[in-house]
């Protein structure tokens, strides 16, 4: 695609256009933004501003037009989101909507172009705001840098021939004597100083900041004339002071061919060895059993402890609609439902949709994100066998205190993990419970999956998504540890069961569900959908004061009769999740399960459940098992008709999943 580039100047900047090349992608023009004339400092939130004296010189470097704007915004919105939940509208005077009108501007003189380039690699405020105003001008956020290892990227630049110099100080054990010296000279004090005091070799955390005097996407480069001291402060701790480029310009290069930069791995070493372990076994499934899916009659909810689960959320007027009618009751239903508790769409945190058909899907999408603009909830979409005549099923976990959660929406191309295809985020964080959408196999950097397809890869690809994003909300809210309690892989043929069951149960000390449905996005064959906790609960202590403590998820398993159970709590903080696999069975066989001490504790705690069953004659028993666990008033559920079902070791007829709070 054609792309222009948010151009600082700097290292992270210029580097990223390096990537973008490299995937095919055609610079045609730069942007950047800067204080006004006279005002060579600005305490912006969002964008480098020293270093804007020689930005004309880079952009002619790159040999591409540039368009400028003042930034005449303040940073208004500064949390962790950035525009209202509901629609896709900027914060009026913030600087985030100079960068729109910026953008806006290139569009009209450039309609070709589609993409940006964006050098964050660490930063979620300015990955936020740059990602909201692309998806309002409809453009690709191209953004090859983000979560990389700070180390490796520092060598990468080095060996790439980037030559940028330390333009701005303010860092501890960083000195006035440090600017105008290049990344290589300065790659030995950035990693010392990463190790005595925590600091981004990067300088991601405002440590310093870079001018790029030449780079192998420069036409030319540039030369240094005359340059000045400036001390903006002067303490103990970090002094403050940056170069003021006075006379600069450009010299022409003997070679200007060479502009490649090297690609990370696709899977990390732990994920390389589940790739491998990833063989074809030869079917040992039973077939799919003819039989209709189980029907059930009305939304049902539930609140515990300001959560509340909704299911069974479908049309209620079916007769001659359209699938997007159907879709715009459905949320009608589940909007009247969350009213019941004081609550709204903005308050969900995790959705799921079952079709009837994954030919649904873009139609569906269309109408499902007319409901949700910043930090969407959470959600996987599957194509299962649904009772006539539906052809969409949602069901809904939500919060009545969301204004406190944390969302993780990633929208740019990267090497990190794919961006999300649909209105959802990767994962959102509520109440220390983290609900990670459905990962497929995509290679991040392309949204492709692996061609040919391969069962192997996109086993080892979904393992490393959902890990990526679980530690990728961490680092941006708090830094806990994290424990998986449920990990559900959904996948396309029955066969692949016995492929992946084995390499994959080992992955997650957690409850973990193989099932196989119809089909799922993009002709994927596994999708890993998990569900995490921080670990992190509220405890008195022996003074009698509030505090917040770290537990370790608490992982059982064990057999009751015919029936296999598999359980993960968190001591003190009462969430979890039940996993319960069984066959046909008699009465005395249910009382076998219910009497099995190690369930009653987090059973006596539900929130929701899904029944998972393969269709046929002894379909009703999953219900039977469902009913004998939770007397009147029982949990809402939600029943998932699968064509194979299967734990770390058996192949069952139903699985019942509970989640606990």
């Amino acid at each position: 695609m054609q792309y222009v580039a948010l151009l600082s100047g700097g290292k992270d900047s210029c580097y990223n256009l390096l990537h973008c090349n490299k995937h095919g992608h055609t610079l045609v023009a730069a942007a950047s933004l800067g204080p006004q004339p006279g005002k060579e400092e600005l305490d912006s939130y969002m964008y480098q501003t020293v270093g804007q004296d020689a930005i004309e010189l880079v952009a002619r470097a790159l040999d591409v037009p540039l368009y400028r704007r003042v930034i005449s915004g303040q940073a208004i919105e500064q949390g962790s989101e950035y525009g209202p939940r509901s629609t896709h509208v900027g914060v009026s005077g913030d600087e985030t909507e100079d960068l729109f009108v910026l953008l806006e501007t290139v569009k009209a003189h450039h309609p070709e172009v589609q993409g940006v380039s964006v050098g964050a690699i660490l930063s979620n405020y300015q990955r936020v705001r740059v990602e909201h105003v692309c998806r309002r001008l409809n453009l690709t956020p191209l953004c090859y840098l983000w979560q990389r290892d700070q180390g490796e990227l520092m060598s990468e630049m080095i060996a790439a021939g980037m030559h940028s110099i330390l333009i701005k100080v303010a860092g501890i054990g960083l000195t006035v004597d440090h600017l105008g010296r290049s990344l290589a000279q300065m790659e030995p004090t950035f990693i010392k100083l990463h190790g005595l005091y925590g600091a981004h070799i990067c300088g991601e955390g405002g440590e310093y900041e870079t001018l790029t005097l030449d780079c192998p996407m420069f036409k030319r480069r540039i030369l240094l004339n005359e340059v000045e001291t400036v001390i903006h402060s002067d303490n103990d701790f970090a002094t403050v002071a940056f170069l003021r480029v006075k006379n600069a310009e450009l010299q022409e290069k003997d070679d200007t061919s060479g502009a490649d930069c090297a690609v990370p791995e696709l899977l990390d070493e732990e994920w390389l060895a589940v790739r491998e372990s990833v063989t074809h076994v030869p079917s040992a499934v039973d077939p799919p059993r003819p039989g209709s899916a189980l029907a059930m009659s009305g939304v049902v909810s539930k609140e515990v402890n300001g959560w509340i689960s909704v299911c069974n959320i479908v049309a209620t007027q079916m007769e001659g609609i359209s699938i997007e009618a159907e879709v715009q009751q459905c949320f009608g239903a589940l909007q009247e439902e969350l009213r019941r508790y004081s609550l709204d769409l903005v308050d969900c945190t995790n959705i799921n949709i079952f079709l009837s058909s994954m030919d649904l899907f873009a139609d569906v999408n269309a109408v499902y994100s007319t409901f949700f603009g910043t930090s969407p909830p959470s959600r996987a979409c599957v194509a299962v066998t649904l009772p006539a005549p539906h052809h969409v099923i949602l069901e809904c976990i939500a919060h009545s205190r969301a204004a406190q959660r944390h969302a993780l929406h990633v929208q740019s191309l990267s090497y990190w993990a794919p961006a999300n295809i649909g209105p959802y985020s990767q994962a959102v964080l509520t109440d220390e419970r983290v609900f990670v959408s459905g990962q497929i196999g995509l290679i991040p950097s392309t949204l492709s999956l692996p061609s040919p397809l391969s069962l192997a890869l996109e086993s080892a690809l979904v393992g490393q998504h959902a890990r990526r994003v679980v530690n990728a909300l961490s680092v941006n809210t708090g830094g806990w540890t994290g424990h998986v309690q449920l990990a559900l892989y959904w996948l396309a043929d029955p066969a692949d069961l016995v492929s992946v069951r084995d390499p994959l149960s080992s992955v997650d000390a957690a409850p973990t569900l193989f099932v196989a449905v119809e089909s799922l996005p993009k002709s994927a064959l596994i999708e890993k959908q998990i569900l995490v906790h921080t670990g992190r609960v509220n405890v008195v202590d022996e003074d009698g004061e509030p505090v917040t403590e770290t537990r370790t998820a608490v992982f059982r398993q064990g057999r009751a009769g015919p029936f296999q159970w598999e359980t993960s709590v968190i001591p003190d903080g009462d969430s979890g999740c039940v996993l319960i696999c069984g066959r046909d069975a008699d009465g005395s066989h249910l009382s076998q399960l219910t009497q099995t001490e190690d369930l009653d504790f987090p059973l006596a705690r539900a929130l929701s459940v899904k029944v998972f069953y393969v269709p046929g004659e002894h379909s009703s028993v999953a219900m039977d098992v469902f009913e004998a666990l939770f007397p009147m008033p029982r949990p809402p559920v939600t029943l998932i008709a699968c064509k194979a079902i299967a734990s770390r070791n058996s192949q069952w007829d139903y699985a019942i999943c509970v989640l606990t709070v």
